[in-house]
This record gives C-alpha cells, sequence and structure tokens, in this order.
C-alpha cells in the first residue's frame, strides 16, 4: 500500500528575489508550493506531498516540473496547457518586509479547475488537500465554483481540507467578491489558518477571537489565527486557547512565513504533536524561515519540541 497523499493547490511561478550587486536570483515559488516543499521537508517517507495545478509546454514550465521532481514533490495531477505560461513575480525588500510585482495574467493555472473529472480523481486519492485564497483569487467564477465543490465532494468522502485565506485584494475585483469567496471556501474547511492582520484589516475583526469564531460559525473545523510572530489563538468547537510566549526575530525576508508555518503545524501534528505544542514547533520552524532570504529556505531545520 502507498503512503498517504497530501495534495496542495494552486499556482506556482518563477520567482525573482534580489540577490544583491544590481543582481537577481531566479527560483520556483508561490504560496502553496511553498507549503508543498515545506511539507516534504518536514515529513518523512510515511506520507507522499503532490501538487495540482496547470502549466504550459516551455521551457519555464519543464524547469518547474523537473524542480518539483527533485524535491520529491509528485507531478501526476499537473496539467499541461499547450496555450499559455507560468506565471512571474519578483519580490523587492525594505527592512525584511516584502512587496511583489507580478506577471500572471495569462498564467495557465488560471485553468486548473477546468477539468472537473480530472479535479475529483486527483482528490479521491488524497488524505489532505490544502489550498489558499490565491488558489480561488486566481480562478474564474467558474472555476472557483468547481473547485470549492469538487472539495466539499471530497471532504465528505473522508478527505481533510485544509485552507489559508491569504488575502490579497489586487488579485479580486472588489473587497466583497474576496470577503465572499472567501467565507464560502471556510465552510467547507477541517483546519483554516487566518493571518490575523489581513483578517482585521479585510474583515473588520477587532482581534484573533472574532476571527476564529466568525470561521467557526462559517462551519470551519479548527482555526488557528497566526499573528506576525505574536501569541497564536487555537479555537474549535471545545474552546479556544491562547498559545503566548513565542520568541520574536527581526526577519531578513518575511517571504513564506505563513507557508512554512502552515506546512510545519501540520506536519507536526501527523507526527503526533498536540496542536500546542504543534504551534511552536511551527512558530520555531517559520522564524528560522523569515531569518534567510527567499521563500524557500534549505536551512530551516524542522522539530517537534518536547511537550510542555
Amino acid at each position: 500500500m502507498s503512503a498517504p497523499l497530501i495534495l496542495c493547490i494552486g499556482e506556482a511561478m518563477v520567482e525573482l528575489s534580489q540577490a544583491g550587486g544590481g543582481l537577481w536570483r531566479m527560483g520556483i515559488a508561490g504560496d502553496t508550493l511553498n507549503m508543498a516543499w515545506y511539507l516534504r521537508r518536514c515529513l518523512g517517507p510515511d506520507w507522499r506531498v503532490g501538487y495540482f495545478s496547470r502549466v504550459g509546454t516551455g521551457e519555464y514550465s519543464r524547469q518547474m516540473l523537473d524542480f518539483l521532481a527533485a524535491e520529491g514533490i509528485g507531478t501526476d495531477h499537473v496539467a499541461r496547457d499547450p496555450e499559455r505560461e507560468i506565471g512571474l513575480y519578483a519580490i523587492s525588500l525594505s527592512d525584511g518586509e516584502r512587496s511583489f510585482s507580478y506577471w500572471r495574467d495569462n498564467s495557465a493555472a488560471r485553468r486548473l479547475a477546468d477539468d472537473p473529472g480530472r479535479l475529483d480523481a486527483a482528490l479521491a486519492g488524497c488524505r489532505i488537500a490544502c489550498l489558499s485564497g490565491i488558489t480561488l483569487a486566481i480562478l474564474p467564477e467558474a472555476g472557483r465554483r468547481a473547485l470549492l465543490e469538487a472539495l466539499r465532494a471530497a471532504r465528505t468522502a473522508g478527505t481533510q481540507v485544509v485552507f489559508d485565506p491569504n488575502l490579497r485584494p489586487r488579485l479580486w475585483a472588489d473587497a466583497a467578491e474576496m470577503r465572499g469567496w472567501i467565507e464560502a471556501a471556510a465552510s467547507c474547511t477541517d483546519l483554516l489558518l487566518p493571518s490575523l492582520d489581513d483578517e482585521i484589516a479585510h474583515f473588520g475583526d477587532a482581534d484573533a477571537r472574532a476571527t476564529a469564531a466568525r470561521y467557526l460559525r462559517l462551519g470551519a473545523g479548527r482555526v488557528v489565527v497566526k499573528n506576525g510572530g505574536g501569541p497564536v489563538l487555537l479555537a474549535d468547537a471545545q474552546g479556544s486557547r491562547l498559545v503566548e510566549g513565542l520568541p520574536r526575530v527581526a526577519p531578513v525576508d518575511s517571504t513564506a512565513a505563513g507557508d512554512s508555518f502552515n506546512a510545519a503545524f501540520l506536519a507536526a501534528g501527523l507526527r503526533g504533536a498536540d496542536p500546542v505544542t504543534a504551534i511552536r514547533a511551527a512558530h520555531d520552524f517559520s522564524l528560522q524561515v523569515v531569518s534567510h532570504p527567499g521563500a524557500l529556505v534549505r536551512e530551516a531545520a524542522f522539530r517537534i519540541p518536547p511537550c510542555g
């Protein structure tokens, strides 16, 4: 019997990051791909990690597929598009905080949910499905509906759905559209991983408890509210707990802070850690990631700290 599959769904792009001296470094990244990459690093051979997306047939798409394969991330569910290519983004940094410039309007990943049969087949074979608000944002309305319908069906059949709202207003037509689709996705989610500053800015939440309560009312099974290095709130139907005393660092590069936290939290739970221990492990892991430049940091070492 093969190891169970975690399937990350979304868009991977060519990433350009500053390398100093006026030079740029090229890589492959994207929020759900970052999560897949860190899951692969945090989990042993008892789990498979795969990627569900759509790419082109050109050189950069080939490089992306080669990169995924070399990193141990399955590409069986990455479709090829003869008309489109993968997108590109560039990262600019100021005091460790990032800003992005994107070239993705004609990205092949915008069609990733165009084949419902392929989507259903991929989800039928996975234990855990992970997506983000960016995954939804890049799709046309029909694609969003198809993806959420497939996830609801998969969840009913036993697949655990993990969702990071990852709010990016520039990718949406307007704020109302963004909020509506994020809440629709939350309604079919087992584990939801929002960031407090985003939720305050775009949903008007007063604090982390308000964020968690809103998502629990919508149907999310468990909510972990990230807080930019501050206390993290864990909430589910049984109650809530604030995990405090988390160390902080000045980031060298905050790219993939949330993606690495998500991966490490999920991985720690799969390796037997209780949720509070998993939060501490995820925080420690993300601190290592933001202490290095770039989205994918090979120097970061995952560990589960002793309970208590």
